[in-house]
């Protein structure tokens, strides 16, 4: 089935229905599983405004607790919520709310310096009391207010919600329908790293979702990163947490940290899927973001196979790997949306072998920000023929999560050719924001070369793909440094990507830097005034100076 028909469906007879994996902690939001009542399926869900709250940089949050029917997407009217708050086990806040369109928005207003041992007794509530209910309701623009030690410091918090009473401020349930919800406020915090053979000192920060980060450490060796931060690996508790999310932001001067690199990652010494590591270098002009989006499916499998680590910590473990310059292709969405789709050059073969290699999707609005927490889809096709198509697990509530704007698919291409690929945004966030649904189109090449045996195949006519020559002409203009062009050259090289008969190197000319020559050659190769016989020319060149090492 083609994407644009999946979509036409989706958009034309669409029903929402949020599921229980729909969010994740520390995303700004979260929702319980449904629980039947009077024939329906009715779930709670709540939200932060904004979304991602940082401690001790705001005096006050909007807090929206939904309860609704998850069939209809229809809120329930009339309701009575008790409300608890909780962080680390300890209750922070207690209170009867009403409010008579099933959504209730309470304003949350951070308090320092509690001196009680129990801290909700440093809490206060502001509002209108409904006559009936009891609750604490909204008058005219006016919300009901929570002032105290809540959201003042960084860490996951427990919203624990109980039904009394809906669709009329008379009626009370039966038995209150209870739900969890969890929500992450985020805490920052600065290390330095120190380069052992120089002086250079480099600040990077930690933004923790869920508690204090401990024992940092950076091994100059390997230019590993790795940080524990206390974590409750108890069964019961690993079922309830949908996703860890911790954020590591070094400057882009960092070179080992650059942007052009992988990275591999380790929880408690497992290796992680590559995907759950996500690296941003787009929201910031001076920084990268590195981020852990741990899911409740990848801490299960993490905590199946870990044994010598504490149940109280989780370690989290960065390596940089070197990696080749990347290939883009944007994808215009006609909801006004940019999808950047890249992937590395030395990767995008045909691959039967069925691992697939990452391609990273990239969501843009047309300010050039980041669109978080987009849902979407993808279909490949060549020929006209669909070879893939993928929409998420969830059939009914379709799209696959992108939570900060970026998200990585391994994908698998059978063979080399020119293929199309549809990409189809179907939602923002945990309500389905339509601002920027649509679908948009774009092709790319996939080229498959043999492997020799040899180090170096001689050929009579130099086999190039097409695409390397997009990296010369960016490398000609100046959008890539020499250091990034000559290592993508040898890894290409090396791989056979690209084809290079032995060289002589007897009589080199020890040059230490390139000469300007060969930038033009590649830019007049790029835009097709020379052919690709004159540009291994210039690249057998830089390997007999030695600026190309094989």
């Amino acid at each position: 089935m083609k994407i644009n028909i999946i979509l036409f469906i989706l958009f034309t007879c669409f029903v929402y229905v949020l599921t229980d994996d729909a969010y994740g902690h520390g995303l700004g939001g979260d929702q319980a599983p449904p629980i039947n009542f009077a024939g329906m399926d009715v779930t709670v869900s709540t939200k932060l405004d904004p979304s991602d709250i940082t401690a001790g940089e705001l005096t006050k949050a909007n807090m929206i607790i939904r309860f609704f029917d998850t069939i209809t997407d229809n809120n329930l009217d009339n309701v009575t919520y008790r409300v608890e708050l909780w962080r680390g086990g300890e209750l922070l806040a207690r209170q009867l709310f009403y409010d008579n369109d099933g959504e209730l928005n309470v304003e949350i207003r951070p308090k320092i310096n509690c001196n009680e041992k129990e801290l909700w007794r440093c809490t206060t509530y502001n509002g209108f009391k409904d006559p009936i209910s009891g609750g604490l309701t909204a008058m005219g623009d006016g919300k009901p207010i929570i002032s105290g030690p809540i959201f003042n410091q960084g860490g996951l918090y427990n919203i624990k919600v109980d039904i009394e009473g809906a669709t009329s401020p008379k009626v009370q349930v039966a038995q209150p329908l209870s739900f969890e919800t969890f929500v992450s406020v985020a805490q920052d915090q600065n290390f330095i790293i120190k380069d052992n053979n120089s002086s250079e000192e480099t600040q990077i920060t930690i933004k923790t979702y869920y508690d204090d980060i401990q024992s940092f450490e950076y091994d100059d060796s390997s230019y590993s990163i790795s940080f524990n931060m206390p974590f409750n690996w108890d069964q019961d508790y690993i079922n309830l947490v949908q996703m860890v999310h911790e954020e590591v932001r070094l400057p882009k001067e960092f070179k080992p940290y650059k942007e052009t690199n992988g990275f591999k990652g380790y929880i408690n010494g497992v290796e992680v899927d590559n995907r759950i590591i996500i690296a941003d270098p787009y929201s910031y002009e001076d920084l990268n973001v590195i981020h852990f989006l741990v899911t409740g499916n990848e801490l299960q499998r993490i905590k199946n196979e870990f044994t010598k680590y504490d149940n109280n910590v989780i370690k989290f473990m960065i390596i940089p790997q070197q990696t080749q310059i990347a290939n883009l292709l944007d994808v215009e969405i006609d909801g006004g949306a940019l999808a950047q789709i890249s992937w590395n050059e030395n990767e995008l073969i045909s691959s039967n072998d069925g691992n697939g290699i990452p391609i990273e999707f990239a969501f843009f609005d047309r300010q050039g920000n980041l669109l978080k927490d987009i849902r979407y889809g993808y279909t490949i096709s060549h020929n006209n023929n669909e070879l893939l198509s993928n929409i998420g697990t969830d059939q009914i509530n379709p799209g696959i999560i992108a939570s900060e704007g970026i998200d990585i698919q391994q994908i698998s291409i059978p063979d080399n050719g020119t293929y199309e690929l549809s990409v189809a945004i179907f939602g923002v966030g945990i309500d389905y924001d339509q601002k920027y649904s649509g679908i948009g189109k774009g092709t790319f090449e996939v080229y498959a070369y043999p492997k020799s045996n040899t180090d170096n195949v001689i050929l009579n006519t130099p086999q190039i793909p097409n695409w390397i020559k997009n990296n010369a002409g960016w490398w000609a203009n100046g959008k890539i440094n020499d250091d990034d062009f000559i290592s993508g050259l040898e890894f290409l090289i090396k791989s056979n990507t690209i084809q290079i008969a032995p060289v002589d190197k007897s009589n080199s000319d020890s040059i230490d830097q390139i000469p300007d020559w060969i930038k033009n050659n590649a830019g007049w190769w790029a835009s097709g005034e020379i052919d690709d016989n004159e540009f291994i020319n210039a690249v057998q060149y830089l390997i007999k100076q030695g600026i190309i090492s094989l």
